[in-house]
C-alpha cells in the first residue's frame, strides 16, 4: 500500500494519512511488516490460546496427534507392510518425520483460513494483510516444541544420542516454515476469492502426506528419481530432519532441489498475495 500524509491547516496538529492501493506486481514492504511485529505477536498468541481453549487435554493434543499417527503407521506400514526404515526402529523413524510434516500441514491449514477467519478485523482497520497467513504459519511452532520433547525422549530410549548434525536442524525447520508460508500465501489469497479451497486443503494435505517420505524412506527411489523427488520440497525437509537427528544418509541433491522449489513458491506466493491484497476487503 502507498501512504500519503495530508496536514491540516495551522492550529490543528492532527495529520491525516491516506492509504492508496498500488497497481501491478507490488514488492514486499519488509519495513512495514517489521513495524507491525507486535500485531503479528498478538495474532500468534491468540491462535495458540484459541486452539486449546475449553479443551480437557489442552496442550497434550500436540503429543496425542503425532503419537497415535506413529502407532498406526508402525502397525500397518512397519509391521504388516514391512516397509524399510533404514535400520532405525520404525516408531522413531516415522515420528521424526511426522513432526516437520505436522508443522507444515498445520501451518497450511491455519494460514489458508486466516483471511476468512479475520475478515471482520480486515474490513475495519488497515495493517499488512500478510501478517495473517504469517501468524498461521508461526503459531504451530508451539505444538512442535511440545512434541519435540517426546522425540528426544524416544531417541534416548532407542539409544540414539544427538550428534553435531543436530546443529543443522534449525535450517530444516526454517525450510519447513518457508514451504508452509509459500503454499499458504497462494491458498489464503485464493481462498478469499474461491471458498472451494477451504474444502480442497484437507484433501491436498492427505495426498501430499503419502507423496512425502513420512512412512517410507526416499532411498526406495533409485537415481535419478530420488533427485527429481526433491521437487516435493517436504521431501528434502523430512529427510533432512532424519539425517540431523538419526544419522541417515545426507540427502544433499534433494535438499538443493527442495530449496529451489521453496524459494520459487515463496517469491511467487508473496507477489500473488500482494497483487490480490487490494481486493480482499471487498470480497471476503
Amino acid at each position: 500500500m502507498e501512504t500519503k500524509e495530508l496536514k491540516c491547516p495551522i492550529g490543528n496538529e492532527r495529520t491525516v494519512t491516506v492509504i492508496c492501493p498500488q497497481s501491478g506486481w507490488v514488492p514486499i514492504d519488509f519495513k512495514e511488516l517489521w513495524s507491525y511485529r507486535e500485531l503479528l505477536y498478538t495474532f500468534v498468541q491468540r491462535d495458540i490460546k484459541v486452539r486449546y481453549k475449553q479443551t480437557a487435554l489442552g496442550a497434550a493434543w500436540a503429543i496425542i496427534q503425532p503419537f497415535f499417527m506413529m502407532v498406526v503407521f508402525t502397525i500397518f506400514f512397519g509391521k504388516l507392510a514391512k516397509i524399510s526404515s533404514e535400520g532405525i526402529p520404525y516408531p522413531l523413524f516415522s515420528y521424526a518425520a511426522l513432526l516437520p510434516w505436522m508443522l507444515f500441514a498445520e501451518g497450511i491449514t491455519r494460514s489458508t483460513n486466516s483471511m476468512v477467519v479475520n475478515s471482520r478485523i480486515m474490513t475495519k482497520v488497515y495493517f499488512p494483510r500478510m501478517i495473517m497467513p504469517l501468524s498461521g504459519v508461526i503459531s504451530p511452532l508451539a505444538d512442535f516444541a511440545v512434541a519435540f520433547v517426546i522425540l528426544i525422549g524416544m531417541m534416548l530410549y532407542f539409544g540414539y544420542v544427538p550428534t553435531l548434525n543436530m546443529l543443522w536442524l534449525p535450517l530444516f525447520l526454517i525450510l519447513a516454515l518457508l514451504t508452509s508460508l509459500g503454499v499458504g500465501l497462494w491458498l489464503s489469497a485464493l481462498n478469499v476469492q474461491y471458498r472451494d479451497f477451504h474444502h480442497t486443503v484437507p484433501f491436498l494435505i492427505q495426498l501430499w502426506l503419502f507423496a512425502s517420505p513420512v512412512v517410507y524412506p526416499s532411498t526406495l527411489l533409485p537415481e535419478p528419481y530420488s533427485t527429481i523427488y526433491g521437487l516435493n520440497p517436504m521431501a528434502g525437509v523430512i529427510e533432512g530432519f532424519r539425517w540431523a537427528l538419526l544419522g541417515t544418509n545426507p540427502p544433499s541433491s534433494m535438499i538443493v532441489m527442495s530449496i529451489v522449489i521453496v524459494l520459487a513458491l515463496l517469491i511467487s506466493g508473496a507477489f500473488y498475495f500482494k497483487r490480490m491484497e487490494k481486493t480482499f476487503a471487498d470480497v471476503v
